[in-house]
């Protein structure tokens, strides 16, 4: 797979352009590649939807911050591309509004103009719109988390209407030519040398009327529906990863695609271990002795307890590796390990026996104490 472009490269634009810039950067470079324009060049749609992925992600302040920081690796995640582009519907559906928001018009306002009506006009000509995308959030277990899972997820979407089959006419009814735009979907007033073509208010762009519109759905082509889909959660996955489930958000108009689900993760805490990046931390109490004399300790891990050597004169803080007892990544770049943070417990409410040993023990040297010796002299330089 070729290596995809930067994003500021494609729309020529340096890192710390202003998103005044970066609008007119792509209304440009959009305008000039479009497919309707360029029938001929075969590469004119490739060149159209880089252009156009690459305004979305920059035109917006958050997936430019994400950007910014991971590159192209920070929607990898999302369900494979992250970006929606496999096809020209979503692009034409940014162009769309885009050019709807720039000109004030179904067509762009003036610059419905420049294309002629095409994939952008009315009179039978308008394209299917594209479903937008649902969010929702969803939290899972630890152990959920660092191996992956399914769950089965409950939404309300909508989806075209099994009644009037995405029409909005009640069935053996249908549809008669907007009398206001007489079915081009647009009204055109001429202002000086200006042809502006404006979304029609009575029909908004549809060039058609409903004449008795369908029961179910009031007309809407789309009804609200509930649906169970199963979701599969990748391994590695944490609080903040952003899933993308494909196709399964809302039911686009006209019997548009429909637009994407995407999942906002929650990862629950775990009582034992906590999680840094693709290693598993935790603590391990011991007592004075095991640290002195050194022993074997049992230490859990996600799949199970295992065996742990501890050696004689281990001090508080030591950390210990687990290798391949971490997390999956996330990208699929190996697994973690876990590291075990050992926690020396001092010994509470001695009797008479035990106190009177540990000052006989001091009293005789107490051993090799290196931390403390190495402090005593530090403050004796200090205080010279």
């Amino acid at each position: 797979m070729a290596e995809k472009r930067d994003y500021y490269e494609i729309l020529g634009v340096s890192k710390g352009a202003s998103q005044d810039e970066i609008r007119v950067a792509y209304r440009k470079l959009a305008m000039k590649c479009h497919p309707d324009k360029n029938s001929q060049d075969k590469e004119s749609e490739a060149r159209f939807k880089e252009v156009t992925e690459a305004y979305e992600i920059l035109s917006d302040e958050q997936k430019r911050t994400q950007y910014d920081q991971f590159g192209h690796s920070a929607f990898q995640h999302a369900g494979g591309g992250g970006s929606g582009f496999e096809n020209m519907d979503h692009a034409e559906e940014i162009f769309r509004s885009f050019m709807h928001d720039f000109g004030g018009g179904g067509l762009g306002g003036i610059f419905g103009d420049i294309f002629g009506g095409g994939s952008f006009g009315g009179g039978g000509q308008r394209s299917a719109n594209r479903g937008s995308d649902l969010e929702m959030s969803m939290e899972i277990g630890f152990k959920e988390a660092a191996f992956g899972t399914e769950k089965k997820v409950k939404i309300l979407r909508h989806e075209t209407c099994p009644t009037c089959k995405g029409e909005g006419a009640k069935p053996g009814t249908g549809k008669v030519s907007c009398p206001q735009c007489n079915g081009s979907g647009q009204v055109a007033t001429s202002t000086g040398f200006l042809n502006i073509a404006r979304t029609c208010p009575r029909c908004h762009g549809e060039g058609e009327e409903v004449q008795t519109p369908c029961t179910e759905c009031r007309g809407q082509g789309r009804a609200k529906i509930s649906r169970t889909i199963d979701v599969k959660i990748p391994a590695g996955v944490d609080t903040g990863s952003r899933l993308r489930v494909s196709g399964e958000g809302e039911a686009g108009r006209r019997g548009g695609p429909h637009g994407d689900l995407y999942i906002l993760i929650y990862v629950k805490k775990h009582p034992i271990f906590a999680k840094d990046g693709n290693n598993i931390l935790c603590e391990l109490p011991v007592s004075f002795t095991q640290a002195t004399l050194g022993d074997e300790a049992e230490v859990p891990t996600l799949n199970g307890n295992v065996r742990m050597k501890i050696p004689a004169g281990t001090q508080s803080g030591k950390i210990f590796r687990l290798r391949g007892k971490g997390v999956s990544d996330l990208h699929g770049y190996g697994i973690g390990d876990q590291l075990v943070r050992v926690v020396v417990e001092v010994p509470t409410k001695l009797n008479a026996r035990q106190k009177e040993l540990l000052k006989d023990f001091d009293a005789s040297g107490g051993g090799s104490t290196p931390a403390i010796e190495s402090f005593v002299q530090k403050i004796k330089k200090v205080f010279q």
